[in-house]
């Protein structure tokens, strides 16, 4: 997340008020867990501002106000899963390998939550005083591969799949977000009656077997372990009151279970656990990692048998077609992109020559001796016309083109790609998702190279 100074606010203050907050001693067991590259943690907000003012130095450029100073990352791992000193490492790793050493950077793991995590800030001015940070495109989707890769190799689980979101974490996760407090007491209720208890007594000696404390009086309350309050049964659902709980012991109200969400119907990607960790190391990821490859092969079987596609050779096919229809779109929508490009130029080269070509013939037409004083007074628009005809010699232009007709070839170019953009993308996902199937394929068959190899010099015979 990229960090600016804001309105009313000073750099200063704003570095300042983002390091105090993640190096908090009580977030980070008294500062234990507070690592740092190239700077001093207790004053790295005022190193960073002095690197700003040096970089305002060396370069001459003026910090603006919408200029980033920072940049704020948060990694966060599955609770129970890694020891704080563990996490803070692997923070430390992936500040690393994302500024390549370039820039300093702080690393504040946090374990006041049920969740360990890391809060990564690092400076967007360079070491060297010299650039700054380049946020590129889709970088958040390079940290997660980078932050992935460094959780597997320690043998922690990752989320596969993550669904996009500009929500909160929890809309992130989708259905995948761990249960609310009250929906984990809704759960604890449920299970306490489905041990067939015979009257309210009962029931509730069985929650609070399950570590939950009762309150009776006015309304009945329940607090679950590691909750902060009670909560009210009349404030949960309706199938969760006190009379409604009555009335599911005694059998007059039946509750159906809840459903849980259906796995999503197209195969992913099967994990090659060899690649990613040593099973020496991590039986846990081991294991889950198994169990996710057996389900993605019979998910992936299921889907060729729905697509007829049980013919290896004819997979192979129909994943090239695939491919050839994708990267014939791709490459239409880049050849107009370049052609509208190239169309911009030459509207910018043409106004300029419009209006700058008279004071250029004026200035061929006069006589050296009075050249010199021409040229002084018109010297900008003199060079760019010049500049502008040595550009159409470069295209060989004999005749230049109307404005008019160049603007109605971008619109029909621009038309074009704005109506091809969608069947591009199905054309992507096709692809990919058939590029999967194969690909899953030929590791349930663990077929080798030269297997694959010999099975198309079949087809070809």
């Amino acid at each position: 997340m990229p960090l600016h100074s804001g309105k009313g606010r000073t750099v200063a203050k704003a570095l300042g008020r983002v390091t105090d907050y993640v190096e908090n001693p009580e977030k980070t067991n008294g500062g234990d867990l507070v690592t740092a590259y190239q700077c001093n943690p207790s004053i790295a907000d005022q190193e960073f501002l002095f690197s700003k003012r040096q970089y305002a130095v060396i370069t001459g450029r003026e910090l603006k106000d919408n200029d980033v100073i920072a940049y704020h990352l948060r990694q966060s791992f599955k609770p129970g899963e890694i020891t704080p000193e563990l996490a803070n490492k692997i923070g430390y790793d992936l500040a690393m390998s994302l500024t390549k050493g370039n820039h300093a950077f702080i690393v504040c793991t946090h374990v006041d939550k049920h969740h360990v995590h890391s809060h990564i800030v690092f400076n967007s001015t360079a070491l060297d005083c010299t650039r700054k940070f380049r946020n590129f495109w889709r970088s958040s989707f390079a940290i997660r591969k980078i932050s992935d890769m460094l959780c597997l190799e320690n043998g922690l689980s990752v989320i596969v799949g993550p669904k996009p979101s500009r929500g909160s974490y929890g809309t992130w996760l989708g259905e995948d977000k761990p249960p609310t407090v009250r929906g984990q007491l809704e759960d604890m209720i449920d299970t306490a009656l489905g041990h067939g208890c015979k009257d309210f007594d009962s029931f509730l000696a069985v929650l609070k077997a399950a570590g939950v404390e009762v309150k009776r009086g006015k309304h009945l309350a329940f607090k679950i372990p590691n909750s902060k309050r009670f909560i009210r049964c009349d404030s949960l659902g309706e199938d969760y009151s006190e009379t409604a709980i009555m009335e599911r012991i005694s059998g007059k109200r039946i509750v159906a279970p809840k459903a849980k969400a259906e796995a999503p119907a197209k195969p992913n990607m099967l994990i090659d656990i060899q690649a990613k960790i040593q099973q020496a190391n991590s039986p846990g990821f081991e294991r889950w990692a198994k169990i996710f490859n057996l389900k993605e092969m019979a998910k992936t079987v299921m889907y060729l048998q729905e697509k007829g596609l049980t013919d290896f050779g004819e997979l192979e096919k129909v994943c090239d077609a695939a491919v050839k229809k994708f990267n014939g779109l791709s490459d239409r929508t880049k050849a107009a992109s370049a052609r509208m490009k190239d169309i911009a130029e030459l509207q910018k080269h043409i106004g300029v020559y419009i209006k700058t070509r008279e004071i250029y013939a004026q200035y061929r037409k006069l006589p050296p001796r009075k050249r010199e004083k021409f040229y002084n007074e018109h010297s900008n628009e003199i060079r760019s016309c010049q500049e502008a005809k040595r550009y159409f010699d470069s295209l060989g232009l004999k005749k230049l083109p109307s404005i008019q007709s160049l603007k109605q070839e971008y619109a029909m170019l621009q038309a074009e790609n704005k109506k091809r953009y969608p069947q591009q993308k199905r054309a992507r996902d096709k692809m990919i998702e058939l590029l999967t199937l194969k690909n899953n394929v030929e590791r349930i068959l663990g077929m080798t190279e030269k297997e694959k190899n010999h099975n198309r010099q079949q087809e070809v015979r």
